[in-house]
């Protein structure tokens, strides 16, 4: 590989990067979100009405920060794609592990269809992309 296509790719690789942690800090809208119309969501996924208890809106709002807050390290990093590449590399196969991991519990717990075709190989196919744009050889 030449080095204008090493460059080519991790700028690909920190655009990637820079979505992928735009979407997740999208998750900062749940944290503040009204738990009526977490309610409306959950019940226009076909998940049922969802349940009460201070417990449900805790997990929601610590759940989407922590998104968020995984969105903010994809970012930091998309910055120094060279510096980072070992974390990048590895963050991507975690993802990659993840989506396995998600598909699992999704057909576990009877997650609608849509969910579990969606939720899992997105997430998975992101590991993929970043690898596949980053290169697969190790390179320091």
């Amino acid at each position: 590989m030449t080095d204008r296509q090493a460059s080519l790719n991790d700028i690909r690789v920190a655009r990637l990067l820079q979505l992928l942690g735009v979407i997740d800090l999208l998750a900062l809208l749940a944290v503040a979100m009204p738990l009526d119309w977490m309610s409306v969501i959950h019940s226009n996924c076909g998940l049922g009405p969802l349940p009460e208890g201070r417990i449900v809106g805790y997990l929601a709002r610590t759940t989407s920060t922590l998104y968020a807050l995984h969105g903010a390290l994809i970012l930091f990093i998309s910055i120094d794609i060279d510096r980072y590449r070992p974390l990048i590399r590895f963050l991507a196969c975690a993802a990659m592990a993840h989506g396995a991991i998600l598909l699992g519990i999704d057909l576990m717990q009877g997650m609608p269809w849509f969910w579990t075709i969606l939720e899992a190989p997105i997430f998975a196919a992101t590991g993929i992309a970043v690898l596949w744009n980053l290169g697969w050889s190790v390179r320091s």
